[in-house]
C-alpha cells in the first residue's frame, strides 16, 4: 500500500491519456467481483464518492474499487486491498476498526483494519436467491398470505439478471447492527455483523419499489430517502420502514441533523426541515438550483450542504437558512465529512480536497 503523490492537472491528464491509449484489446474479461482493484498513483485526483472517519482515519470510495485513506487529516494518502473492482458508492464506520462499503453489482465489504483491507461478504449474484430463499419460507410458513408470492417472484427475476444490483447506502448502528440499501427497494439487514443478510422489502411502505438513495440516522430516529419525494422511518413498533409526508415529490438523496432537527437534501437544490420527527415539514431557501448531494454537521453545530456544481453552502441558525460560501472554488462534490478540527473533506469527480477550518 504506496503512498499516493500529488500530480499537476496537466501530468494527470497526461497519464490518463497514456494508461488509455496503452489498453489491451485483446485482454480477457474478467467480472469486476473477480478482479481486485489495481493499485494507482492518480486514484487520490480520480472520481471518489462518499467519505468517511474510521476514529480519526479518514477513509473514501469510488469507481472501479478504488478506496483510500489518510491517517493525517488528508495531507497523504494510501489506497486500500480491496477484492473487486466494482464501483463503490457509500461507506460506514460505526467504530474506528469496523466498516462496511456497499456499491454496484451488490457488493458489500467488510474492514476489521479501518479500511486498510477489505473482504467481500456479500454480492449481487447471490442477492437474488437469497431474496427469494427468504420469502419462499415465509410462502411455506403461511400460505393464506398471498403477498408473499410477488416477493418470491421479485427474487426470482432479481437471480434471472444477474449481479447487476447497486447498492446506494448503508448504516450501522454498532458493529453487529446494520443496513445496506439501493436500487428498487433493495434493503439488507444484519443483526450479525454482516455474516448474514436478511431482505426487507415487504417492511417499507415503498410499493412502486422506488430506488432507496440513503439511510441514515438522526438522534434515535432512522431515516430512508429515495426517489420521487420518498422519505421513510424506522417505526420500533410496526418493525417497518413507515412513509412521512414529503414537502417535494423529487427525488431525495441524503438526510442528516441533530436531535430534534432533521433536513432533507435532494434534486435542484431542494432541502426540508423537520422539528417533529419528520411528521411535517418547511421547505428552506437554499438559493441555489443544482442538485444538493452531500452534507455535513460541524463542531459548532452548523449544518454545510454541497452541490453537484460545487457550491458550499453553511447555515447558522439550525438550516432555517443558508449562505454560499464564495471563497471555496467550486467543483462537483459527491461526499462531505467535518473533521475533529473542524476542516472540511470533500470527494467529488476530482477526487479529495480538503478546505482548512473555518
Amino acid at each position: 500500500m504506496a503512498t499516493l503523490n500529488t500530480f499537476t492537472p496537466w501530468a494527470l491528464a497526461v497519464a490518463l491519456t497514456l494508461g488509455g491509449a496503452c489498453g489491451g484489446a485483446q485482454a480477457a474479461y474478467v467480472d469486476v467481483l473477480d478482479l481486485p482493484a489495481k493499485a494507482s498513483a492518480l486514484v487520490v485526483h480520480s472520481a471518489l464518492r462518499d467519505v468517511a472517519l474510521a476514529g480519526e482515519r479518514l477513509v473514501a470510495v469510488g469507481p472501479r474499487g478504488h478506496i483510500v485513506y489518510s491517517d493525517n487529516q488528508g495531507q497523504d494518502w494510501h489506497q486500500a486491498s480491496v477484492p473487486v473492482s466494482a464501483d463503490l458508492n457509500a461507506l460506514v464506520f460505526p467504530t474506528a476498526l469496523e466498516g462496511w462499503a456497499v456499491g454496484n453489482d451488490g457488493v458489500i465489504l467488510h474492514s476489521r483494519d479501518g479500511g486498510a483491507n477489505w473482504a467481500v461478504q456479500l454480492d449481487g449474484r447471490q442477492i437474488g436467491a437469497l431474496v427469494a430463499a427468504h420469502y419462499q419460507a415465509l410462502a411455506k410458513a403461511h400460505p393464506e398470505d398471498a403477498q408473499w408470492a410477488q416477493f418470491v417472484a421479485e427474487g426470482q427475476r432479481l437471480e434471472q439478471e444477474g449481479a447487476d444490483k447497486p447498492l446506494l447506502g448503508v448504516w450501522f448502528a454498532d458493529a453487529r447492527h446494520g443496513y445496506a440499501v439501493g436500487v428498487f427497494n433493495l434493503i439488507l439487514r444484519t443483526d450479525d455483523g454482516g455474516s448474514t443478510w436478511v431482505p426487507m422489502q415487504d417492511r417499507t411502505d415503498n410499493p412502486q419499489g422506488f430506488h432507496l438513495n440513503a439511510i441514515r440516522a438522526v438522534g434515535d430516529a432512522l431515516y430512508l430517502v429515495g426517489e420521487q419525494g420518498l422519505l421513510l422511518k424506522w417505526d420500533a413498533g410496526q418493525q417497518r420502514f413507515v412513509a412521512l409526508p414529503s414537502p417535494y415529490p423529487g427525488t431525495w438523496f441524503g438526510v442528516f441533523g441533530k436531535p430534534g432537527e432533521v433536513l432533507a437534501y435532494g434534486l435542484r437544490g431542494h432541502v426540508a426541515r423537520s422539528l417533529d420527527g419528520g411528521q411535517s415539514w418547511a421547505k428552506v431557501d437554499t438559493g441555489v438550483t443544482q442538485s444538493i448531494t452531500a452534507a455535513s454537521l460541524d463542531s459548532h453545530g452548523d449544518y454545510w450542504l454541497f452541490s453537484q456544481g460545487g457550491q458550499v453552502l453553511r447555515s447558522r441558525d439550525g438550516g432555517l437558512s443558508f449562505a454560499v460560501q464564495p471563497q471555496v472554488p467550486p467543483a462537483p462534490v459527491a461526499g462531505a465529512l467535518q473533521t475533529g478540527a473542524n476542516a472540511t473533506v470533500l470527494v467529488g469527480e476530482r477526487g479529495v480536497r480538503v478546505l482548512p477550518a473555518r
